[in-house]
Formats: structure tokens, C-alpha cells, sequence
């Protein structure tokens, strides 16, 4: 007897896309003087075959400030894209801040969104200027980027300010040293995440002092920040040449070691006091000494730093200079500081390179 099995099946249809819009915009993010104007394009695109006209609005817009579209709507054809142009107009009540501005597009139940970033900074004084180097880091999720602020002052002896307006990654953290700073410089760390995603960021930084009369002087400045998830690796070493005491300096001589067969670039390096071991005697008579009793001036010397292939190179060998290299320094401070005496630093460092 011959016995024939068949096999039922389903058959499934692909599911027809539902009508829908989705929107884009041009700059992603601006920085403008308070009083002028910030004008975004704004992109309104047809998808699953969405016909309609489409009303824009824009919410999250700082006080003292109006948003104007033009055109207010947009009708579009089954896959058709359509623009208009956002205007955000401030004025001289407009907050010295950053603002994220969410675009919408409805037509009926169909809805689309974007967002970009608008900072708005006080108008220029010729009382201070600033400025930072170098102009745009490359590093790599997890690691640190350095910039060196420098300030310029006309009849501005006091204390100046400093903060990041605006731009950082997400999970990014940012501190100037010292902050604020009756000199003429300051050092600037961004420490990213190692979850971070690859991306290009503008950072807006902003200074403020007040001058004799009391009236508060601002000046601004950017640089931009690569995080590059593809950089070729490499390891950095160094140690302490002797003892720390206060007020006293050591300089490393950096080794840059390379596994990669070509040469490598090394373009960002940074060095941090990462921790502090006290010495038994320290702890048992509550001698206290942490990081915040030094500090680090970082490497000063001109980009890139040239490794071969599958060789290593130390900053001396390379041509750095003793005063370009990093130094790490014991603050001489008004309280005790017997706690630091015999103290082990443990430095943390990272870098980024590419290949050639």
C-alpha cells in the first residue's frame, strides 16, 4: 500500500507599508550671538505612499525667542519630498544656553519628527577673548580628550568661568582645570564612555569674568571631537621618574609601543592620576591624600606622533622636548599634606592613532 503524506502550508503576503513621513534637517546643530537669527532646511519626505499636507510646528524653543516656518506646510505627492525654512529668531532676553528643538510634521494621525541643537551665546566683548587647541581631537570610545584653553584680557583681572554650552556626546563629561582661573589658561577634559557611539561633535565652549564695573564679559570658542571605534591600536607606558613633594614636578618620557605593521599616528595623548595609595603609616594615622593633591600638564607638542611598525618609540626619541612632554605635579596646598609623603600614583593614559 503506498501512502502519500502532503503538507499544508500558509501563505503569507507581504504587508503593504503604512503611509507615513519622516523628516530631516540641515545644520544639525548652530551656534548664534543673542540677538541674531539661526535659519535650519528642513526636510519633508513621502513613505508608503503618503499624500497630504503636512503642518509643521517646533517646540523646545527657548524663552525670548519665536520660531517661524516658511512655508507653515508642506503637500506632498506619493513619494515626493518637500522643505522649509525654520527661523529661530532671539532676542536680548534669550537664555545664554544650549536647547535641543523638536520638529514635528502631522497630517491627521500620521506623524513624523526631528530634532537639532541651537546654542546661544552673549554678544563678543573685546574685554576677554578665548581660544583652544588644537582644534579637533580623535579618540576612542573609553578614553580621554585634552584641549588647552587660552584666554586673552583687556581690563579683566578677576576670576573667569568656564563650561561647555553645548555639543558633548551622550554620557560625556567634561572638566576645565582649574575652573574658574584668575591666570590666562585652562585644560579642558572630555572623558567618553566606552559605550559611545562612533560620531563628529562640535563642542562650544563659553568663558565669562566681570570686569571692574561689574558687568559680565563673555567669550566663546569651539573645537571638534571625533569618536572613532576603528583607530588602530597601540599602548602607552611611562612611569615617575622619582618622589613627588609639594611643589615639585616630574616629567614622563612616554613609550609609544606599536603592534601594527605600518606605521601608526598617533594623534590625541592624555595622561590622569588615576589613583593614590597611601603608605601604611598614612593610613593608620588618618594622614589623608588623593588626586585632587596633584595635577597634570599634558603633552604640549605638535601632532602627529610618528611610531613605525612593530616598534615602539619614547617622546625623547621622537623629538619631543623636556618642556612639550607631560608632567605630573604635587599641588603645594594650605593644609597638611604628610599623607602624600611616599605616596603611590597609579597614572592612567590613552591616546588614539590611525594607520597608514
Amino acid at each position: 500500500m503506498l501512502l502519500l503524506l502532503t503538507a499544508a502550508g500558509v501563505a503569507y503576503g507581504a504587508q503593504p507599508a503604512k503611509p507615513g513621513i519622516t523628516l530631516g534637517i540641515s545644520p544639525a546643530s548652530q551656534s548664534i550671538t543673542r540677538g541674531t537669527a539661526a535659519t535650519y532646511t528642513v526636510a519633508i519626505t513621502s513613505t508608503g505612499g503618503f499624500t497630504g499636507k503636512v503642518n509643521l510646528t517646533a517646540t523646545g524653543v527657548p524663552s525670548g525667542t519665536t520660531a517661524a516656518f516658511s512655508p507653515s506646510s508642506v503637500t506632498l505627492t506619493s513619494g515626493s519630498s518637500g522643505t522649509s525654512t525654520l527661523t529661530i529668531s532671539t532676542t536680548s532676553s534669550t537664555p545664554i544656553a544650549s536647547s535641543t528643538i523638536t520638529i514635528k510634521g502631522v497630517s491627521g494621525s500620521v506623524t513624523g519628527a526631528v530634532s537639532a541643537g541651537l546654542t546661544v551665546n552673549a554678544p563678543l566683548s573685546s574685554a576677554l577673548s578665548m581660544s583652544a587647541t588644537p582644534a579637533s581631537v580623535t579618540m576612542a570610545p573609553g578614553s580621554t580628550a585634552v584641549f588647552t584653553v587660552q584666554l586673552t584680557r583687556t581690563n579683566l583681572p578677576g576670576s573667569v568661568n568656564f563650561a561647555v554650552l553645548g555639543g558633548l556626546p551622550s554620557g560625556a563629561k567634561a572638566t576645565f582645570t582649574p575652573n574658574p582661573t584668575t591666570g590666562n589658561s585652562s585644560s579642558l577634559q572630555i572623558t567618553t564612555p566606552a559605550t559611545a557611539s562612533d560620531g563628529s561633535f562640535t563642542l562650544y565652549l563659553v568663558s565669562s569674568g566681570k570686569d571692574p564695573g561689574g558687568t559680565t564679559r563673555y567669550a566663546y570658542a569651539s573645537v571638534g571631537l571625533v569618536i572613532a571605534k576603528s583607530g588602530s591600536p597601540f599602548t602607552i607606558s611611562g612611569n615617575l621618574p622619582g618622589v613627588l613633594a609639594p611643589g615639585l614636578s616630574s616629567t614622563l618620557d612616554l613609550t609609544l609601543a606599536n603592534p601594527n605593521k605600518k606605521p601608526l599616528s598617533v594623534t590625541n595623548l592624555t595622561v590622569t592620576v588615576k589613583t593614590v595609595t597611601r603608605t601604611a603609616y598614612a593610613v593608620s594615622h588618618n594622614q589623608p591624600c588623593t588626586t585632587a593633591d596633584y595635577a597634570v600638564t599634558q603633552y604640549s607638542g605638535s601632532y602627529p606622533l610618528t611610531v613605525p611598525g612593530n616598534g615602539s618609540a619614547s617622546l625623547s626619541s621622537l623629538g619631543v622636548s623636556t618642556s612639550a612632554r607631560p608632567k605630573v605635579s604635587m599641588l603645594n596646598t594650605a593644609v597638611n599634606q604628610d599623607g602624600c609623603k611616599g605616596a603611590t600614583l597609579t597614572l592612567a593614559y590613552s591616546g588614539s592613532g590611525q594607520g597608514s
